[in-house]
């Protein structure tokens, strides 16, 4: 690796109209500045990301993802606004320097490639748009690339060039060496551009190689509608990767696939899945609507409607429609309908009917409940925790258990005695 990787991160995000930082909104589960740094990562070992705007937050969220992989500047705004400024005190490693936006997070380390390879002293990315409002406009001539202006410093004239900045570009190490120090905030923003660096450079005869670069990869996310729109594109590339892997999938456009999931085997999602967090699905099928998040499901079948919360384990499992798991562990059970398993461990032949619940909470702390082997709990049954229930064990339809411990082998039945009043119909209604 030759390359030296500084991400700009340090934007408020005004047009996003919200108080979380630009480069923190999620696509796919995870933070829009996490795709940056994970494509980064497989091209270069010198990644500095460039924060200002909740840089605490931003520096968090990062380090929990990737540590010490990554290293951190605080651009000082107030002396040094704009994406020149932000470069300022870069130390690179390497004698190339790609320069990234935070908010790109459609980039891959492949669509990278054409940077890498460059040979020139300065690599610059554009595009040519139908509508090129909102991008700065590159202007270029028989020779090359001789300058790239800012839509906000562009006369009419240049607003008309459909040649625009992808935003990306790598400099040599001398170039920012150079450079950088004689940059100028003389202009309409009082910032320092980057893009200045072109045009100096270009003066002195240096070599500008323009990069033709795909819009879908390097398309920047500004609004709450182009964060909607880079979402469609990472769940295709998320979908369609897994489908190739032997994953089926029906009607995938409305399957939602997080970053963070994993697939083992030949499993099934039918349409209207959502499966969110570090959740791994083996050899199973996840029928229609149900939610899957942060648990493992293995040779199991799931749904249809049916929620899979945080933390839990279900394996040989058959999980009906409408039952809700969490924070659970399930080996070789039925659960066919209408059920809450909360804080629950359940062994192999246990058939929990319908309108089970654990009572796990008292409105303080959460207890578990532990189910053993071949336990058939009848329908409407409240099983309060912390409750011990061994193996072999008959607990009736509409019971409340409160005991404990079941033992094994047993009958438990709790119900109140069935009350009849002959003609009471005819009497309450006053008719015959």
């Amino acid at each position: 690796m030759n390359l030296s990787i500084v991400i700009l991160a340090a934007g408020k995000g005004s047009r996003m109209k919200s108080n979380t930082a630009k480069v923190l909104h999620p696509i796919s589960g995870k933070e829009m500045l996490y795709f940056i740094i994970k494509e980064s990562l497989k091209i270069s070992n010198d990644i500095t990301v460039v924060i200002h705007h909740q840089k605490e937050a931003v520096q968090e969220a990062m380090m929990k993802h990737f540590g010490n992989k990554i290293n951190f500047l605080v651009q000082d705004a107030d002396n040094f606004p704009g994406t020149g400024g932000a470069v300022m005190g870069i130390r690179p490693q390497h004698e190339k320097v790609l320069v990234l936006n935070g908010d790109m997070p459609l980039i891959t380390a492949q669509a990278l490639k054409g940077f890498e390879d460059s040979k020139a002293d300065i690599t610059m990315s554009i595009f040519d748009l139908e509508d090129s409002s909102g991008y700065g406009r590159v202007i270029i001539g028989d020779s090359g690339v001789e300058r790239i202006v800012e839509e906000k410093d562009a006369s009419d004239e240049e607003k008309k060039v459909s040649t625009v900045n992808a935003g990306i570009y790598s400099f040599s190490k001398a170039v920012i060496q150079k450079y950088l120090p004689l940059l100028s905030n003389d202009n309409a923003q009082a910032e320092y551009y980057l893009t200045d660096l072109i045009s100096m450079a270009k003066k002195d005869g240096l070599e500008i190689e323009p990069l033709l670069v795909d819009e879908e990869h390097f398309k920047g996310v500004n609004s709450k509608f182009d964060l909607a729109t880079a979402e469609e594109i990472m769940q295709g590339r998320i979908k369609e990767a897994w489908m190739k892997s032997g994953i089926s999938m029906q009607l995938p456009s409305t399957i939602y696939i997080e970053e963070g999931v994993t697939f083992n085997g030949e499993s099934i999602l039918e349409n209207g899945v959502r499966l969110c967090g570090n959740t791994l699905i083996e050899d199973s099928h996840i029928k229609s609507g149900s939610v899957i998040e942060d648990s493992i499901i293995k040779n199991s079948d799931i749904g249809p409607l049916a929620h899979i919360r945080p933390h839990s384990h279900i394996q040989d499992t058959h999980i009906g429609n409408f039952v809700e798991v969490k924070k659970s562990t399930l080996k070789g059970v039925k659960a066919g309908h209408l059920a809450y398993l909360g804080d629950s461990q359940i062994e192999e032949g246990t058939n929990v009917g319908a309108g089970v619940i654990t009572c796990n909470y008292d409105g303080k702390a959460k207890y578990q409940t532990i189910i053993g082997k071949n336990v058939f709990i009848g329908s409407d049954t409240q099983l309060v925790a912390p409750l011990i229930i061994e193996d072999d064990v008959i607990i009736a339809a509409g019971t409340t258990v409160t005991a404990g411990k079941l033992e094994k082998g047993s009958l438990s039945v709790s119900r109140a005695p069935l009350k009849s009043v002959a003609g009471f119909y005819y009497k309450f209604f006053g008719k015959k």
